[in-house]
C-alpha cells in the first residue's frame, strides 16, 4: 500500500483527481487498477475521472496526460480535464503556455492564472457524419475521443432520467461498440450558442459538462448549418457553467482548424490516500 498526495480540481463541474506521477512511478496497470478505487464518491475521494501527469513521452511536449474513465478505462481525450491538468502544470513549475500529449495528439494549453481560465487547443476535427442508432438519427464527431450528437428540443434536456436511459442505449448500442460512444444532448438557442447535456462513458451518467462533447456539438451545430466556410465561436451552456468553443472551418479541406475549448477551471482541495 502507498500513501499519495492528490489534488481535487474541477473545470465547469466536470470534477478529477489529479497525482503528479513523476513523484510515484506507478505502472499504467496500477493506475487502472486503483482508478475506480479513487473515484468512488462513497468508498475514495470521488471524481468523474482520474488525471495523471507524466514525464513527457516525446521531445515536442513538456509532459504526458494520461487520463482514466472513473471506472479505470481509458477515454482518450478529456477536454476539462486537459484544462484542469494545465492549470495544475502552470502552478507546478511549467509555465504557462505548454504543450502536452494524450497518446497521439498533441495540446497546446494557454493558462490565465489570474482568472483560472484555461483556453486548450485540439488537434483538427474531421468533418463529422450523419447515422442512424436504433432509428435514432445522429451525428458522428471524433475529437479525440468518441462522441455522438442528438438534436433534441430545450424541454428535454431538463428530462434527466430519459436522458440517461436513452444514452446508455445509445452508447451500449452493438454498432458503436467497441469501443462505445459519449452521447450529447443539444438544443441550440441562437445562432451561436447551444445548451448541452453528455452521457458519459466510463462514468455511465450525465455529468455536469464534457469538454470534448462539447467542442464535438458545436462542430455538429455548425456542420447542421451547412458548413460554411470561416471562423465560429460558440457559447455552450452546460450544467456546470459555460464553455467557448473556436473554430476555423476550411471548406475546400472540409474539416476543422485551429479548434480551441476554453473555460474555467479550479482547485477544490488536496490530500492524501491510500492506495
Amino acid at each position: 500500500m502507498s500513501r499519495i498526495k492528490f489534488f481535487k480540481m474541477e473545470g465547469a463541474g466536470n470534477d478529477f483527481v489529479i497525482i503528479d506521477n513523476r513523484t510515484y512511478g506507478f505502472t499504467l496497470k496500477e493506475i487502472i487498477e486503483f482508478t475506480p478505487k479513487i473515484c468512488d464518491r462513497k468508498y475514495g475521494v470521488g471524481a468523474d475521472g482520474l488525471l495523471v501527469l507524466e514525464e513527457a513521452e516525446n521531445e515536442h511536449v513538456d509532459y504526458t496526460m494520461i487520463y482514466r474513465n472513473a471506472d479505470g478505462s481509458d477515454a482518450g481525450m478529456c477536454g476539462n480535464g486537459g484544462r484542469c491538468i494545465a492549470l495544475y502544470a502552470a502552478t507546478h513549475g511549467f509555465e504557462n503556455d505548454h504543450t502536452f500529449n494524450v497518446h497521439d495528439g498533441l495540446y497546446k494549453a494557454s493558462v490565465d492564472l489570474t482568472k483560472n481560465q484555461v483556453s486548450l487547443s485540439f488537434p483538427d476535427v474531421n468533418s463529422p457524419e450523419d447515422i442512424t442508432v436504433l432509428g435514432l438519427p445522429l451525428t458522428k464527431v471524433y475529437t479525440g475521443t468518441e462522441h455522438v450528437v442528438s438534436f433534441v428540443a430545450l424541454e428535454r434536456l431538463e428530462e434527466e432520467q430519459e436522458l440517461i436511459q436513452v444514452g446508455s442505449d445509445i452508447r451500449h448500442a452493438e454498432a458503436l461498440n467497441p469501443p462505445g460512444t459519449n452521447v450529447n444532448f443539444i438544443c441550440p438557442t441562437s445562432s451561436q450558442s447551444l445548451s448541452l447535456q453528455t452521457y458519459e462513458r466510463g462514468v455511465e451518467n450525465l455529468t455536469l459538462a464534457c469538454g470534448t462533447g462539447a467542442v464535438a456539438s458545436a462542430v455538429a451545430t455548425h456542420y447542421k448549418n451547412g458548413n460554411k466556410t470561416g471562423s465560429f465561436n460558440y457559447e455552450v451552456k452546460v450544467k456546470g457553467g459555460r464553455l467557448n468553443i473556436c473554430f476555423d472551418f476550411v471548406g475546400e479541406q472540409n474539416n476543422y482548424k485551429d479548434v480551441k475549448l476554453i473555460g474555467p477551471a479550479n482547485f477544490v482541495f488536496q490530500g492524501e490516500v491510500n492506495v
